[in-house]
C-alpha cells in the first residue's frame, strides 16, 4: 500500500512517500508499527501526535481498520503557525 507523509512526518522520515507491504500490515495499527520500526523514535513521536487517514478519510475502526494492497495511508501531523499579528 502507498503511504504519504506530510509536514513533520515527512521531515523526520526524510521522504514524502513510502510503501508498506500489505503482507506485513493488515490493519492501520500494523502499518503504523512498520513505519515506527522503519523510521525510529523521532518519527514514532510525530506519528503518535498525528492523524492517520485511509483513502482520504479517517478510518472508521481506528487502528483496527483493515487495509488492502490498493489503499493509501496518509500521516497528517498537527499543523500550527500563521502570519501572526501585524505590527
Amino acid at each position: 500500500m502507498r503511504v504519504r507523509l506530510f509536514a513533520a512526518a515527512r521531515e523526520t522520515a526524510g521522504r514524502a512517500h513510502d510503501t508498506v507491504d500489505p503482507a506485513q500490515a493488515a490493519t492501520v495499527e500494523e502499518a503504523c508499527a512498520v513505519l515506527r520500526a522503519r523510521y525510529g523514535p523521532g518519527f514514532a513521536a510525530v506519528l503518535d501526535a498525528s492523524r492517520v487517514w485511509v483513502n482520504g478519510d479517517e478510518p472508521e475502526a481506528g487502528g483496527a481498520t483493515p487495509l488492502g494492497p490498493g489503499d493509501e495511508l496518509a500521516v497528517l501531523p498537527p499543523v500550527s503557525g500563521g502570519a501572526g499579528p501585524s505590527r
